[in-house]
């Protein structure tokens, strides 16, 4: 719930800027009740998968662009394992690993 008070504007559509989201997507870790009655008093859908029910839900979708994500960032090591102690000299590597993935994603498309 911290994480949810501290989201920022969301900005796309002209007009007033939203300070939600219209939706939550989950895993089964938080399929609590408690949550979803907490998520809906923000005004937020909860699309949390449920607990013992098949994986139909369609959630996995949404989740595979994050863990695909982080396969691509794992090929570079010293972004797995975090030697850097500056935060500026990681965003530069995370910056540059970026950069070379979206070309790499451009090769092979033409």
């Amino acid at each position: 719930m911290p994480l949810l008070d501290a989201m920022p504007r969301i900005r796309g559509l002209r007009g007033r800027p939203r300070h939600r989201p219209r939706r939550l997507f989950a895993d089964r870790g938080y399929d609590f009740d408690k949550y979803r009655r907490l998520v809906r008093a923000r005004g937020i859908t909860p699309k949390i998968a449920r607990r013992g029910a098949p994986h139909g839900s369609g959630l996995g979708k949404t989740r595979w662009v994050v863990e695909r994500t982080f396969a691509w960032l794992h090929q570079f090591k010293r972004l797995r394992i975090r030697y850097e102690i500056r935060a500026d000299l990681y965003l530069g590597r995370l910056q540059l690993a970026c950069s070379i993935i979206c070309l790499r994603r451009l090769k092979t498309s033409f």
